[in-house]
């Protein structure tokens, strides 16, 4: 079927509004209208080419959620009327032992992106702005009517990008943790991890946000431009989750952990990052890194979210305001996620 997008033609041109062609429904799969797409750091990552050549023209947007209108002969997880969201990736080989162990963002094939990825059939796959998308049913998620359904969106990636190395490093009671950075991520980090019931302090570069992240559910809020935070921090925290998307003095931040303390990255900067292994071997520490979920966890994950009554702080566009927004989100100028009311593509 021919739907209506908006795509990039060329990397670092703005996006455009265009008709792209979706694949008939298959026998496991799910046709959804989509209603809201989130605009993700990485959306503009890839547009610009950042993160190396594209296969254009792309449409982004890998945080979707819309409502089930039709669904193949062997689906059964999923009916016509349902409340469905598509996160980052729509498909892997299954069969991997990483796949096996509900990790398919591991797949040892490669998982397949919600765009500017190559399918299993050999197509380019275009994400979520867009009126409609064909996807697997096995990597269709059901959104909980406890969620508004545009602060569900930016879950199907900022929420399962910080959920999912939360619990991996098991934040909670009695364990002290830091967010870098409130913007997209941190903001959806500070409210999981003060959910989860950790101790909960935000590094950010300025106390500019300060009021916005205490009520978000941090207990304490720090700049990171006074250099008095790093010795008054010093061997503080026993897990770091760095979620913004530039480089950072990673040294200066593994001397906030505790004796095995972790810090993690979310954030993807575009250039490398580097460290001295004796801020590692001094303490027992680690440093890791995280990439979104597996599709029980991300399904474990809107579950969380609906129960504690935990959405995405957004500022819902429509679809020609969608080059504004790129700019606003490379200026930090938006509290905290952009959406995309789809209805504007018709």
């Amino acid at each position: 079927m021919r739907v209506n997008a908006y795509a990039a033609p060329a990397a670092g041109q703005p996006l455009a509004p265009t008709t792209i062609e979706r694949r008939d429904v298959g026998a496991n799969d799910v046709l959804i209208e989509i209603q809201y797409a989130g605009i993700c750091h990485s959306d503009i990552h890839t547009v610009n080419g950042d993160w190396g050549p594209q296969p254009f023209p792309v449409v982004p947007g890998h945080e979707i959620v819309g409502v089930v209108t039709e669904v193949g002969s062997d689906v059964t997880r999923h009916q016509v009327g349902d409340r469905v969201g598509v996160g980052c990736m729509v498909n892997s080989c299954g069969e991997c032992t990483n796949c096996r162990n509900g990790d398919e963002q591991y797949c040892a094939e490669g998982m397949v992106g919600t765009y500017a990825a190559t399918d299993r059939d050999g197509t380019t796959t275009q994400g979520g702005y867009s009126t409609h998308v064909v996807v697997d049913a096995d990597y269709v998620l059901s959104v909980p009517e406890g969620i508004d359904p545009a602060a569900a969106t930016p879950l199907l990636c900022a929420g399962i990008t910080t959920y999912a190395p939360l619990r991996k490093w098991e934040a909670g009671p009695g364990k002290k943790v830091a967010i870098v950075g409130l913007g997209g991520l941190g903001h959806m980090a500070v409210k999981i991890a003060h959910a989860l019931g950790a101790e909960v302090t935000v590094l950010s570069q300025s106390l500019k946000k300060q009021e916005d992240g205490l009520r978000l559910g941090a207990d304490h809020y720090f700049a990171t431009s006074d250099p008095s935070t790093f010795e008054q921090l010093a061997s503080r925290f026993d897990l770091i989750i760095n979620t913004v998307s530039a480089k950072i003095d990673v040294d200066a931040y593994l001397g906030l952990l505790a004796v095995d303390g972790t810090l993690v990255n979310v954030g993807a900067p575009a250039e490398p990052l580097s460290l001295n292994v004796f801020s590692l071997i001094g303490a027992r520490r680690s440093y890791a890194g995280s990439m979104i979920g597996g599709i029980a966890l991300t399904q474990e994950m809107l579950d969380f979210c609906a129960e504690h009554g935990i959405g995405s702080e957004v500022e819902v566009i429509s679809a020609d305001k969608v080059n504004e927004a790129y700019e606003r989100v490379l200026a930090s100028d938006v509290r905290y996620r952009f959406v995309i009311d789809t209805a504007t593509l018709a």
